[in-house]
């Protein structure tokens, strides 16, 4: 069987997604990283909320890849492959907040960190549900149905929300049906508490709208599969980038655009604005074939979901090794803050950092070793 062609521009995307995402997550202390690198505070946009929108998108590229397999295979065998890769992503997203599933004690003794207390829904967790829905959806429907539920999915999470939340304002952080279902079934000891309350922007209730960023990423990828490398590819992602974008400017006065709640305007800005930066790397890449500055980011692409393991584990590791020292802020007060005092010593840290876990991927990657799940 031949194999599939591949596409650099959307590897690199896949890759420009893990790097800004680290970059993102994992500033330095002492300092408020650049507005441009925090996520709006509720209703808006920022660059930085276009990141795991855009790994989403990411997934949804590759599946227009590795779908193409299960036509030949068993319907149980697909079954297994899509169910045993939702429940592996998920848990290791689970585990991974858990991690390292211990504490030190205020008399130097290990305290058994308490299951009851764990975060159960979470960036890897919502990757694992949306690629398990969307890959459910697209193998066993038609287009024009995965498109018609894909609109429902949108605008029936506008409609729960209206109808299900605080009627004075059902878009608020402590007031919209998410917050209420995400308390009810897994509890305020189970969520994310880094916005000083009890508030999962991963919640059960919005991750129905985050499966249609996998969706259009997938029928991307299959379009640009189908149609090419050309200026007719370019100008068609463009076009539909431009539409989704207007359409979602045009929403935002009714249904704000809000990366915590995944809002369906969030859902169409991002995914247009994904569709434009696909067709410029498409022309950069492909046409004009610009590609000696890819490899730095393919590094990213080979091995993303390893890659972002790292990310958010290495610093705790450090921790656990050297127990009572926090490494981000002491090599940031001692070093970054130093020499680039404020927002500049935070970014410079993140960029060391993301410069670390490329690294990794980069010996893995000349080693040749794919971590897959």
């Amino acid at each position: 069987m031949n194999q599939p062609q591949r596409f650099l521009s959307l590897d690199v995307f896949r890759g420009m997604t893990v790097c800004f995402m680290i970059i993102v997550n994992t500033p330095g202390s002492g300092a408020e990283p650049f507005a441009m690198l925090n996520h709006a505070a509720w209703h808006g946009f920022t660059p930085t909320d276009l990141v795991f929108p855009s790994f989403l998108f990411a997934v949804g590229n590759a599946m227009s890849f590795s779908m193409k397999k299960f036509a030949q295979m068993e319907n149980s065998a697909v079954l297994a492959k899509i169910f045993k890769r939702t429940l592996l992503i998920f848990l290791i997203g689970y585990l991974m907040y858990w991690f390292p599933f211990f504490s030190y004690n205020e008399g130097g003794g290990i305290s058994f960190s308490p299951i009851a207390n764990t975060r159960i829904l979470g960036v890897l967790q919502r990757i694992a549900l949306c690629y398990g829905i969307a890959s459910l959806l697209i193998h066993y429907l038609s287009t024009r149905s995965v498109i018609i539920i894909s609109l429902l999915f949108l605008i029936g999470y506008w409609v729960a929300l209206l109808l299900f939340g605080d009627a004075a304002d059902p878009f608020s952080m402590t007031g919209n049906a998410g917050q209420y279902l995400d308390l009810y079934v897994l509890g305020d000891k189970h969520m994310y508490h880094g916005e000083g309350i009890a508030f999962d922007p991963e919640g059960i209730l919005s991750t129905i709208p985050s499966c249609v960023n996998v969706i259009i990423g997938y029928f991307a990828g299959k379009f640009i599969q189908e149609k090419g490398k050309g200026f007719e590819t370019i100008s068609k992602l463009l076009l539909a980038g431009g539409l989704l974008i207007l359409i979602a400017i045009c929403l935002n006065p009714v249904f704000p655009i809000n990366k915590k709640l995944w809002t369906s305007s969030f859902v169409l800005v991002t995914c247009g604005l994904d569709l434009v930066i696909i067709g410029a790397l498409i022309y950069v890449i492909e046409v004009k074939s610009y590609t000696k500055w890819t490899g730095f980011f393919t590094v990213f692409g080979k091995n993303p979901l390893f890659i972002y393991i790292v990310s958010e584990v290495l610093l705790t590791i450090i921790g656990v090794i050297i127990p009572g020292l926090d490494f981000r802020g002491w090599i940031s007060t001692r070093f970054f803050q130093v020499i680039a005092p404020g927002p500049v010593g935070s970014l410079l840290f993140a960029i060391c950092f993301m410069l670390t876990c490329w690294l990794v991927g980069y010996i893995l990657d000349k080693r040749k070793i794919y971590i897959r799940v």
